[in-house]
């Protein structure tokens, strides 16, 4: 297989945390290569450029509420846009880290759920801040874009679930899960009046988010079914539906001589504990630690 056919692999059994990462990727490398090369021919595309200072924009959300009424999907999308490399790469790595831990726990579909909500609790506690809090007024419009407020939400709440699960980190050796959420809480709260204030105050609104949840999950509600319900409605209305439940089968004419039957072709014999056990090899081990043979078998599978 070639790296496009190990990509669309990794994209379908990775889970919803690769598919979030592959997201946030894919919205910052794909513009990117698309905004250099038009402007070789001259073309404009500013009024897409989140990331250019001073500019007006469609996607990044905007401290100025009158910017919603035109633009509210912005409270959404700011989340899957970075404003740097190094910006996106941090992110991603605590989205993995903290997604992996919370899969521990709680399903994919909560995960993608708790990452649409506390987006958009965060984004509307920032144009709030910037509206009502002096030091922000004082400092005028500004935008956002960067998944930290969903990833704070993923990683707290995880944390207040199991606060304490050990955690092997590089250099330090084993901690709990609530020291770390308490350090990513501690460096907000710091640098909430010094630098970055509305990136900063998404933090700790994704964090609060997550606090949200996990109490009203152990309270008998579960937030993100409200996710799950809208992904569900608009996967079954754009699925296509089949004119007849019954397949058509085809078959042979009698030729002289006796009935003759000629198979059309070889069925696949995939079982599905042979899936379920590479799956189990993916979960524990990554998808790097398999064979090209269990590669080769799993992309065949997925057809």
């Amino acid at each position: 297989m070639g790296l496009i056919d190990d990509l669309k692999l990794e994209y379908k059994v990775g889970g919803i945390t690769q598919r979030l990462i592959f997201w946030n990727v894919g919205l910052f490398v794909i513009p990117m290569i698309l905004f250099s090369l038009v402007s070789l021919f001259g073309v404009n595309l500013s009024f897409l450029r989140w990331d250019l200072p001073g500019t007006v924009d469609w996607l990044s959300l905007s401290s100025n509420p009158s910017d919603l009424l035109w633009k509210p999907w912005s409270v959404i999308t700011y989340a899957f846009l970075h404003g740097g490399f190094l910006h996106l790469l941090f992110n991603m790595m605590v989205l993995y880290f903290s997604g992996r831990l919370f899969l521990t726990f709680f399903t994919q579909k909560q995960l993608f759920g708790l990452y649409i909500l506390s987006t958009i609790f965060a984004g509307l506690i920032f144009v709030l801040s910037y509206n009502t809090i002096p030091l922000f007024t004082a400092l005028g419009s500004s935008k956002m874009v960067g998944a930290s407020a969903a990833i704070m939400a993923i990683l707290v709440a995880t944390a207040v679930y199991s606060p304490d699960y050990r955690v092997k980190m590089m250099l330090i050796g084993t901690v709990k899960l609530w020291h770390i959420a308490l350090v990513f809480i501690i460096l907000d709260l710091i640098n909430v009046s010094v630098e970055n204030q509305g990136g900063h105050v998404a933090h700790l609104s994704g964090a609060l988010f997550g606090y949200i949840f996990i109490k009203t999950l152990q309270g008998g509600t579960d937030l993100t079914k409200s996710v799950s319900v809208v992904v569900t409605f608009f996967q079954y209305l754009f699925k296509p539906k089949n004119k007849s439940p019954f397949k058509k089968v085809h078959k042979n004419k009698k030729q002289s001589g006796g009935t003759s039957r000629r198979p059309v072709g070889k069925a696949k014999n995939y079982t599905q504990k042979q899936i379920d056990d590479i799956l189990d090899k993916i979960s524990q081990s990554g998808y790097d630690s398999l064979t090209k043979e269990e590669k080769d078998f799993l992309f065949r599978a997925g057809k």
